[in-house]
């Protein structure tokens, strides 16, 4: 009998240690960011105001993770009003016909540095859905107000041009490079 206990107790732990936990991102402590080269010499840099995401885990570890994001594109912010409207037209992202981006993962990845994970996904911009993988630096876990938060950094670069963002009158030398940094703050829900 007492065998069968500690079977069950076993049984029981294993369950809840490869439960589903649920984490919603906290867009007030989090960021969206990106810069581009702009005429060769400088960057410009701007950010994403309005987006929403979603992770999933599965027990303690975050290889099997899933996480999506939606952007809303309008929400583009890089202190410049008319260079914000600019890049809403249909030179840039055409946020009339195509209001969000979306990013969807497909796997993650421990690497061989500690708390370095490689983030595969899904990245749609516009008509255009593309592979990315992003770095991923887990940060740390705290517990603030009675709720848990995982803090993460996630590092990618894209190319504008895959994606039918094709603008550059002239050769004025935007880059077709796009640095990515998302700060994460996601909740355990």
């Amino acid at each position: 009998m007492r065998k069968v206990v500690i079977l069950l107790v076993s049984a029981f732990i294993s369950i809840i240690s490869f439960a589903q936990t649920y984490w919603k991102i906290d867009p007030y402590e989090s960021s969206i960011t990106f810069k581009v080269a702009n005429g060769g010499f400088t960057l410009f840099r701007g950010s994403f105001i309005d987006y929403a995401g979603n992770g999933i885990t599965y027990g303690e570890k975050l290889e099997d993770s899933k996480i999506d994001f939606t952007v809303q594109v309008i929400s583009i912010n890089t202190n410049n009003e008319e260079r914000d409207n600019h890049l809403r037209s249909p030179d840039f992202f055409d946020v009339d016909i195509y209001p969000t981006m979306n990013f969807e993962s497909t796997k993650v990845l421990a690497t061989c540095k500690p708390n370095c994970y490689l983030l595969h996904g899904n990245l749609t911009i516009k008509d255009v859905t593309k592979e990315v993988v992003y770095n991923v630096y887990y940060l740390g876990t705290v517990e603030t107000g009675g709720k848990e938060r995982v803090f993460v950094e996630a590092k990618t670069t894209i190319n504008r041009f895959d994606y039918n963002i094709n603008y550059n009158p002239a050769g004025l030398g935007f880059g077709k490079k796009t640095h990515i940094t998302d700060c994460g703050q996601f909740v355990k829900q």
